[in-house]
């Protein structure tokens, strides 16, 4: 009975227009309530699970990724892009995909990557003949690559709450995320094939080299973060807090496109994000726990068990279809925090590797975010290239099947995600 209080009103209150978050924390209290458990363990829940030493990498990353978009990165990585591939046969929508994996390994989000650069490049592709709706599109899928290339926030909160390695996770995000990206750029080509567009003209030598030399210090960034996590220099939350200071450094004294007064407006926002983030948090774990204490949890592990026949394979087909369902209806947090204790566990008794899920699990989540109806990154776009939900749903397909085709790679070719941690452990 308590579960079905539990779930009934969650989905009441979704259909209510309630926000996820609220809409956790409400029907976790009221099952509690119902269960006669006490209330005061709600604060104890919540400070516990929002506690975590390694949760704190995130408003560092939130905070790195908005210096390096005031500072201007998000221009510099589309000149550099266009200067290389731009006068190519859809050229920019190769440097829509490029730059989304350049900037994705500075914001470490997919929502904040179409923003950044939706506003430069959507216009652009839109006057050099593409369709609005596919320029809107194309920039949305690619933005999800912002939760699999490090820093990726998503790669933090699963590794907060499995307590699987985030330097491991985090590497691990590399490969998996440059095949989306592939991916996604065979897709726009192979739509744009018979389009009439306009290709850039070619840029000279001196022009390459200037936009390369121009977006370095941006791109030095993950190196930075990654090699001293790997260097054993510091921890992943350590490295968080080094990038805010190398993004602060290059944007105030190197690019000169940040002034003092700036960075007060800066420091705002990124709170006001990170308070997003940390109250879903607050709320899914919350949510979780009633589903643990409730044996919601252990119920829905042994039917996964069951289903999957103690077979691997099969396991991952249901994750994975679990998982595309999930994204499609709750955001990336939620969904960690609500499914990862039904699954993981599952999962690593079947002997799969919980770096290789924990990408699998992330790459499910990004296709979530464009995927109707509540893909985040669909709602940006739309906002960004003043399209309709209807016109941009159109234009995403091709897309998603893309993106499926690389999620079955990623998938069942473990060694996609595994090999760079391997190598970076010897």
């Amino acid at each position: 009975m308590a579960t079905l209080l539990l779930f009934g009103t969650f989905i009441i209150l979704l259909l209510l227009n309630v926000p996820i978050s609220i809409s956790l924390g409400i029907s976790s209290i009221i099952t509690l309530i119902f269960a006669g458990v006490p209330l005061d363990i709600i604060p104890t829940n919540i400070f516990a699970a929002t506690s975590k030493f390694a949760l704190l990498a995130i408003p560092f990353f939130i905070l790195a990724g908005n210096i390096m978009e005031k500072g201007g990165i998000s221009e510099k990585l589309i000149n550099l892009a266009k200067a290389w591939v731009g006068h190519k046969k859809g050229g920019l929508a190769l440097v829509c995909v490029i730059v989304s994996c350049f900037f994705a390994a500075i914001s470490g989000s997919g929502p904040a990557t179409v923003a950044a650069l939706g506003s430069i490049i959507i216009p652009t592709m839109v006057n050099n003949g593409y369709k609005k709706n596919f320029a809107s599109a194309l920039m949305a899928s690619a933005g999800g690559i912002g939760i699999i290339i490090p820093p990726s926030i998503t790669f933090v909160i699963f590794g907060a709450i499995t307590g699987a390695s985030i330097g491991d996770l985090l590497i691990a995000g590399i490969l998996p995320g440059i095949l989306v990206g592939l991916a996604l750029a065979i897709a726009a080509l192979w739509v744009t094939r018979r389009e009439d567009i306009k290709s850039l003209p070619k840029a000279p030598m001196e022009e390459k080299v200037s936009a390369t030399k121009d977006a370095l210090w941006g791109l030095m960034m993950p190196i930075i973060i990654l090699g001293g996590i790997y260097g054993g220099i510091f921890t992943p939350t350590e490295a968080a807090a080094v990038s805010v200071i190398y993004g602060l450094a290059i944007s105030v004294f190197i690019y000169k496109s940040i002034k003092i007064k700036d960075i007060y407006k800066i420091l705002v926002d990124s709170t006001a994000q990170t308070a997003v983030v940390m109250f879903i948090t607050a709320s899914a774990s919350l949510f979780a726990w009633v589903m643990t204490v409730e044996g919601v949890a252990n119920a829905a592990s042994n039917l996964l068990i069951s289903l999957s026949g103690g077979n691997y394979l099969v396991l991952l087909i249901i994750l994975n279809i679990l998982l595309l369902i999930a994204g499609c209806v709750i955001d990336t947090t939620s969904a960690l925090y609500i499914l990862a204790p039904v699954f993981v566990p599952v999962a690593l008794s079947l002997g799969i590797d919980i770096i290789h899920l924990g990408v699998v699990v992330i790459v499910n989540l990004a296709i979530g975010l464009i995927t109707p109806p509540v893909g985040v990154n669909l709602y940006v776009a739309c906002g960004v290239g003043h399209v309709s939900m209807k016109e941009i749903a159109k234009g995403v397909v091709p897309f998603l099947v893309a993106s499926l085709i690389a999620l079955l790679l990623i998938t069942y070719i473990p060694s996609i995600s595994l090999i760079l941690p391997g190598l970076m452990a010897k």
